[in-house]
């Protein structure tokens, strides 16, 4: 079944409040990259609240797909399209406020941080909850 709206917003937050932040603790507690520093979680919880937004647009986008289904490789499109924009707005303009300033933010460690999260949080999307939520996916995407 194609996943609602609401289907979209649950496993997302539940997939990036796990797995997202079990990932981001080791950058920030500084084993992987430079420095112990709370500015992952900034960023993770950037990529959940704007991810609420680009939701309500791929939802619309996936109503006219003749199949109405959101095939991984727009996954991975919107995951780079979130990337850029989470990393301009952190990074290079600075509209999104850190913990530190834009220029101490390593572009590597943020793409390497984002890449891991993205990747772990897909990969769980396509595998765990279909094993965690035997119905999760009948639903909607709906676990709760």
């Amino acid at each position: 079944m194609t996943p609602t709206l609401f289907g979209r917003w649950q496993t997302r937050l539940l997939l990036l409040g796990t797995v997202g932040i079990l990932i981001s603790l080791p950058f920030a507690m500084g084993i992987i990259g430079p420095g112990a520093n709370s500015v992952y979680y900034w960023i993770l919880g950037y990529v959940a609240i704007f991810g609420l937004a680009w939701d309500i647009l791929y939802n619309q986008i996936q109503k006219y797909r003749w199949d109405r289904d959101w095939p991984a490789a727009y996954q991975l499109m919107a995951g780079i399209w979130e990337m850029v924009f989470v990393f301009c707005g952190v990074k290079l303009f600075g509209f999104l406020p850190i913990p530190i300033p834009k220029e101490e933010l390593d572009s590597l460690a943020f793409l390497s941080h984002y890449s891991l999260v993205w990747l772990g949080v897909f990969i769980c999307s396509q595998s765990v909850m279909r094993i965690i939520f035997p119905r999760w996916r009948f639903r909607g995407g709906q676990w709760l």
